[in-house]
């Protein structure tokens, strides 16, 4: 089994997820050397990937998580392992948020490679139950082995920040909404130059009952398959019909 993240090799969750998947098969913790929080699916290109073992037996990779997963599943892993596990993130992966997690992407790119894959993640404000989180983890993984996706398909968990007998159960959901992000927050550096941090995420738009917002608000694991193949299916036959005039 492979375990990664976006957070970094160093963080808490992927501590407690790693502890929790060792209980049931040989895992093996391949993550970015940093906080990727964000990366998506990108992939580093232009400069050559260092890896370090650490004393705890975890490898770090000085790319994206993307990058993890591939040049674990390529090089590091011993045999082909049986699933990509990502996370736990430190924070929320719902609605919109998904097209620029670094966890989201960890998984894809195991499903990309032929594997199952899995997204976890924490959500709240102060993170103090990654146990919670773990326990989870490892009850859906157990499941998706036994129950497998299709191909192009990979499962997104988020699991509310409290306490394992306060979850009231699972919500299978589909993807939320938000409202577009708000402005750059303009300030300046040190020395005085200009420069821009990315302001606060849009409110929640589409929060009703049956998206993952609404779950994991209301006390419930929030379960979104996520399909990796893009493609708006639905469109196919009108862009067919108004290509066909110009």
């Amino acid at each position: 089994m492979l375990v990664s993240n976006d957070d970094g090799v160093l963080a808490p969750g992927i501590k407690a997820l790693t502890q929790a998947m060792a209980t049931m098969a040989d895992v093996l913790t391949v993550g970015p050397d940093r906080n990727c929080s964000g990366a998506s699916n990108s992939l580093t290109l232009t400069n050559p990937l260092r890896i370090n073992k650490l004393d705890n037996g975890y490898i770090s990779v000085s790319g994206t998580p993307t990058d993890c997963v591939h040049l674990a599943i390529r090089e590091l892993c011993p045999q082909e392992p049986s699933i990509v596990v990502s996370g736990i993130n430190a924070g929320a992966n719902m609605g919109d948020d998904v097209l620029y997690s670094g966890t989201v992407a960890a998984a894809m790119e195991g499903r990309f490679l032929g594997l199952p894959a899995i997204a976890i993640s924490l959500v709240g404000k102060q993170l103090q139950h990654y146990d919670t989180a773990a326990h989870w983890a490892l009850k859906l993984v157990k499941g998706l082995l036994e129950h497998p996706l299709e191909r192009d398909q990979i499962l997104n968990v988020n699991v509310p920040d409290i306490p394992f007998e306060q979850i009231k159960g699972i919500k299978v959901t589909h993807l939320g909404a938000r409202h577009k992000a708000e402005g750059l927050v303009r300030t300046q550096d040190p020395s005085g130059k200009e420069i821009f941090w990315l302001g606060p995420p849009g409110q929640q738009q589409d929060s009703e009952e049956d998206t993952d917002f609404n779950a994991v608000a209301n006390g419930y694991v929030s379960i979104t398959p996520l399909t990796v193949d893009l493609t708006a299916y639905k469109q196919l036959p009108t862009l067919n019909e108004w290509t066909k005039k110009l």
